[in-house]
């Protein structure tokens, strides 16, 4: 069965003027249960993330502010939202999904979160709308509580999954893999595992061509017993901070690459969404839907 995280938390924690796109995650689960790819068996709502687990991952003072709502000035700006309490819970119910969704991942061979993908934040600070890395807190979760050795980050969302290579640089259980635009956010690139940075205007072909080319080498040489994959789909020629050129039929080949390989090895997948800023939410969330739909068909069916 497909599990799905979602909770309606994720669409209303900011003013109107930041709403956008948060829109999506609204739009993107209700297509979906439209066209029959998922029902309410599918979905489940995640409750707060533990402490201990955002300990794990994160510097204790930098959460003491963080869930204190005492950050400094520049450091509010840094994330780019406005600190609230309700939007701290909400990064709490994301990172949540995520573990939840790992667990899931581990019975059905794959799960996704409506949310998630918090890239940028790094240990002691948040950045780029990122407030707790999500992916991180479920990959130290598996690591510390459920006995896993070796561990694959797939990070394919436009900008550099600059916050987990931060957390993980020196951790040989944890191999992070980036494949982003070499000249976006963020300016001041971190050094994961694997850095593939793409030229402005990359195409289909090109991108879809060093995916097939690194993938299947890296999960050969990495052997990972977990798969974390963040689908960002602002590789979108129509995403308005992407600056690739990617199709909607090259997007999700791109995801078919990354299931269909981690199927063939029998290795759990558990995805976080990620970056979707194209003009029309329509594309964006068809985009998105499509990684929902594949999952389905790859691992499901």
């Amino acid at each position: 069965m497909l599990k799905i995280a979602y909770a309606p938390l994720y669409t209303h924690p900011l003013p109107d003027g930041h709403r956008f796109p948060m829109i999506k995650y609204e739009l993107l689960i209700e297509q979906l249960l439209y066209e029959g790819t998922i029902t309410q068996e599918n979905i489940f709502e995640p409750e707060e993330v533990k402490e201990q687990y955002i300990l794990d991952t994160h510097d204790a003072d930098y959460w003491d502010r963080l869930n204190g709502l005492a950050l400094e000035r520049h450091e509010v700006r840094r994330i780019g939202f406005p600190l609230s309490d309700l939007l701290v819970k909400r990064e709490r119910v994301i990172n949540q999904g995520t573990i939840m969704c790992a667990e899931y991942a581990l019975q059905y061979g794959v799960s996704l979160n409506i949310a998630g993908g918090t890239h940028h934040a790094f240990s002691d600070c948040g950045e780029g709308f990122c407030l707790l890395n999500d992916i991180a807190m479920a990959a130290n979760y598996l690591l510390k509580y459920k006995g896993f050795k070796q561990i694959l980050v797939i990070d394919l969302d436009v900008h550099q999954g600059n916050g987990t290579a931060s957390i993980f640089e020196g951790n040989d259980q944890v191999f992070t893999f980036s494949m982003h635009g070499a000249h976006n956010f963020p300016l001041r690139k971190e050094t994961s595992d694997l850095d593939i940075g793409l030229p402005d205007g990359t195409t289909d072909e090109e991108y879809l061509k060093t995916l097939r080319f690194h993938l299947p080498m890296l999960l050969d040489k990495v052997q990972p017993d977990f798969v974390f994959y963040q689908s960002g789909v602002d590789v979108l020629e129509t995403d308005k901070l992407g600056r690739l050129s990617m199709s909607m039929q090259g997007c999700k080949e791109r995801d078919q690459i990354v299931f269909e390989h981690c199927k063939e090895r029998d290795l759990p997948v558990c995805v976080s969404m990620g970056g979707g800023y194209s003009e029309r939410v329509a594309r964006v969330v068809e985009a998105h839907a499509n990684t929902f739909r594949l999952a389905e068909r790859i691992f499901i069916e």
